[in-house]
């Protein structure tokens, strides 16, 4: 009996949930083509990592890898094939579900075989004007001329005769998709004001590309996108500078070796071995995809201000008593606050930097860094206090994976501001999302900390699911500035971490514990509860521990976004665990731990996964949620979560993602219950102070 599920394989299974989106007819036509994008986003994004890795161990001299428990031939071929029948499923959503619906809605996309006599003039001169300087051709002549793809560029491949009759047999050429310079949407004269006419600018290259093989016959055309690995390989973290590694790594990750070949699956065969022997790539190096490459492209489709093929808008719910307070760090000491986003603002956030910022008596603003808006007031303002003459330190994860570059960016900006700069530290990455002002009250220091499960980014704010604990309780306070204190001098604290657990120390340590508390209270007859949610589940020790805690009895409610290498519901293994993801409008970010303790019920937040790299070699943090209320609150929206039965899927052996069903009445989407259950608090909160304003 199989115990664990691959974590790639798991995580194409979440992909294909993302695929779902655009396929449910519940989802407005503008959402389904931001799912495709997605979708489309996230497989690039994986072949460049992890099928990159897959690959070069499946090349590997085999008494090199005798201690990995997996065959990567098998893996790779399992997620080619999966991937393979995804992307026919892709196609299919794209011509049966999404040019039917746009064609109602009086948007038209036209095929280049289709395009009327004004419209041929009005491509032939575009790509005159703007395409010729960027579509690059070159002639194929087999390995002689092999040109540089750049990395998830789009080409068309050319299948050629020339007009010259002496040389009939076909010829090969290359011209470059300029999406990188262009918009990928051109729009069409219309005959009809009322019909929106577009085409792909991959087609406005294959109806144009004649203009510039004049000496030839172009018999078809076929899309081609190369991609490279991404993995950036610092070989030795520990010696030397880790900042200057980063950077020469970057400039390379963009020429690495090839991880992938999309290609339009109608191409013939004889052609395709002719660009694998050109590009010196096997079969393991290929994906099949439809005609056209690079969907995530579909982010930028044109909204024409056809507001209803989008989500209804959920305005953004002010927490008043943060936003609107004179003084945010007299409401902070006053008692803990929860935050909610996206269903909050993140005002409150921004205001806590600002206010610190800005107020005489902070003396210190600390903050991880470890994803944040290109745009961002939180470093204005960090910048800004630099000016007002306080202690201003930031650690920046320069290994955030495809934010590198920009983290670097910020790292110099902030340093020329005077802000001090701490950068990542050797064999391990930042993964916390801290933050702590000093402030002096009455002579003396008082401490205020923002703890997370998201990063301090204005942008994600408005799209991921998180939460967020301000706190001025000592106990925890304390232990944050005990975190900045070792990423500042690298020097391991004296004291134990006893209420905030963190990475490298105690983390995995009082996970255990707490799971194992549960179990012992299960094998004595108590009642034992855990409620479970994060973004991956991997780590095989964790795992076996809920399999022990499901067979001594403990109930375990699973709430997984992605990878979920547990199996849920197998007899003799975990007939106690039930697992769901929910995939929606927001992404599901939050990493919220409930234990039942025996009636002593215990919340916690973490910005760690149960993934091996997370538990073993990241600083995360798994802080308890102390007020009564905000944990109430927390298992609340847990709880909607659980009762979902609109975007919940099961999480099962056979990955299934069968969405989840009941007899319920009252359809349950949780995203949008939550966001309503949100609204009514902060309302009841609001009257409360009213009435409380009224009496004193």
């Amino acid at each position: 009996m199989a115990k664990f599920i691959n974590r790639d394989i798991s995580w194409l299974s979440f992909n294909y949930r993302v695929l779902q989106e655009a396929m449910d007819p519940s989802v407005p036509l503008f959402e389904k083509l931001k799912f495709l994008a997605i979708y489309s986003s996230n497989l690039d994004e994986f072949f460049r990592i992890r099928v990159a890795n897959h690959r070069n161990l499946a090349r590997t001299d085999k008494s090199t890898l005798k201690n990995l428990d997996y065959s990567p031939e098998i893996v790779l071929h399992q997620i080619l094939s999966i991937a393979n029948q995804q992307q026919k499923e892709f196609s299919n959503i794209f011509q049966s579900t999404i040019l039917p619906e746009l064609k109602k809605n009086n948007i038209q996309m036209i095929s280049w075989r289709n395009l009327n006599k004004e419209q041929i003039e009005y491509v032939d001169t575009y790509f005159n004007e703007y395409l010729l300087p960027f579509v690059q051709p070159v002639v194929l002549v087999g390995k002689k001329i092999k040109p540089f793809l750049n990395n998830g560029a789009l080409y068309l491949a050319l299948d050629m005769q020339s007009k010259d009759h002496v040389k009939p047999a076909s010829e090969y050429a290359i011209v470059k998709i300029p999406s990188d310079h262009l918009s990928r949407f051109l729009d069409l004269p219309s005959k009809d004001p009322n019909i929106k006419q577009l085409m792909m600018l991959d087609d406005a290259v294959r109806h144009s590309v004649r203009l510039i093989f004049p000496g030839y016959n172009i018999n078809d055309s076929y899309s081609i996108k190369l991609t490279r690995d991404a993995e950036l390989y610092i070989d030795d973290e520990y010696t030397g500078d880790l900042i200057a590694k980063i950077k020469k790594s970057l400039n390379k990750r963009s020429i690495g070796v090839t991880s992938r070949l999309v290609y339009d699956r109608m191409m013939p065969k004889h052609f395709l071995q002719y660009l694998m022997n050109v590009f010196e790539i096997d079969e393991l190096d290929l994906l099949p995809e439809g005609r056209y490459h690079n969907n995530s492209d579909f982010f930028k489709f044109p909204a024409y201000n056809l507001s209803h093929l989008k989500d209804t808008n959920l305005p953004q719910i002010k927490i008043e008593e943060l936003e609107e307070a004179e003084s945010i760090f007299e409401k902070i000491r006053e008692r803990d606050h929860l935050i909610h986003v996206p269903y909050h603002s993140y005002e409150s956030v921004i205001k806590f930097f600002e206010s610190a910022a800005a107020d005489p008596d902070v003396t210190h603003i600390k903050i991880i860094q470890y994803r944040v808006a290109k745009v961002s007031r939180i470093m204005t303002a960090i910048k800004e206090a630099v000016k007002s003459g306080k202690q201003v330190s930031t650690f920046i994860e320069v290994k955030a994976r495809f934010d590198e570059e920009a983290n670097l960016r910020w790292g110099e900006e902030l340093e020329q501001a005077g802000v001090h700069v701490y950068y990542s530290m050797p064999g391990f990455k930042v993964h916390s999302k801290l933050a702590l002002v000093r402030r002096l009250e009455n002579g003396k220091p008082n401490l205020y900390a923002y703890l997370g499960t998201g990063n301090f980014h204005e942008d994600t704010a408005k799209v991921y699911a998180d939460f967020g604990i301000f706190t001025a309780v000592k106990k925890i306070t304390s232990e944050v500035a005990r975190v900045f204190n070792f990423l500042e001098t690298k020097q391991r604290p004296t004291q134990n971490f006893e209420f905030v657990s963190v990475g490298l120390f105690n983390l995995k340590e009082k996970f255990i514990a707490l799971i194992k508390r549960e179990t012992e209270n299960a094998k004595k007859g108590k009642k034992a509860r855990m409620i479970l949610k994060m973004n991956s589940i991997q780590d095989e020790e964790m795992i076996n521990l809920l399999y022990a805690a499901s067979k001594a009895g403990v109930k375990i409610k699973l709430i997984v976004r992605g990878i979920c290498s547990l199996i849920a519901g197998q007899k003799g293994l975990s007939e106690n665990i039930e697992a769901i993801s929910i995939v929606d409008r927001f992404l599901e970010h939050s990493r919220v731990f409930i234990f039942h303790n025996n009636g002593n019920q215990e919340v916690y937040l973490s910005s760690a996964d149960w993934m091996v790299r997370n538990l073993h070699f990241r600083v995360e943090t798994l802080f308890p949620v102390l007020d009564p209320e905000l944990a109430k609150t927390i298992s609340t929206c847990m709880n909607i979560q659980l009762n979902d039965n609109v975007k919940a899927r099961i999480l099962d052996a056979k990955l299934s993602n069968k969405y989840k069903k009941n007899t319920d009445d009252i359809s349950v989407r949780s995203q949008i219950e939550t966001y309503f259950y949100m609204k009514r608090r902060e309302e009841s909160k609001q009257s409360m102070d009213i009435i409380t304003e009224k009496t004193s």
